[in-house]
């Protein structure tokens, strides 16, 4: 396997871990080859509701899952996906940090 490659499952495995038992069950599904089929469409799908994002039931989390989903079938996308989605987790983690020391200043 590619570095890109492990670099999406491991993604993806921690996904798992912190979704509750349903949700894990069915991303361990999408993830299996023999879900190809579901797995594309359903990866457009989430991407294009992550771009309309405005809406009032879209959001802006259904484009990484997207992407995600898309990376998986798609290698072109495996690098910039796997290194987009570690610098927002860090940068996600680096501001809920930030918030939590303005509370304690408080």
């Amino acid at each position: 396997m590619s570095k890109a490659r492990d670099r999406i499952y491991r993604q993806f495995d921690q996904l798992e871990g912190f979704l509750p038992n349903w949700a894990s069950r069915m991303v361990a599904w999408l993830r299996r080859p023999t879900a190809m089929l579901i797995r594309v469409p359903l990866g457009i799908l989430l991407v294009l509701g992550g771009i309309f994002s405005i809406l009032p039931v879209l959001g802006i989390w259904m484009l990484p899952l997207g992407l995600l989903l898309l990376a998986i079938d798609v290698p072109l996308l495996q690098g910039p996906v796997g290194k987009t989605i570690v610098w927002g987790k860090r940068k996600w983690t680096l501001w809920k940090r930030r918030q939590a020391a303005k509370q304690l200043q408080r």
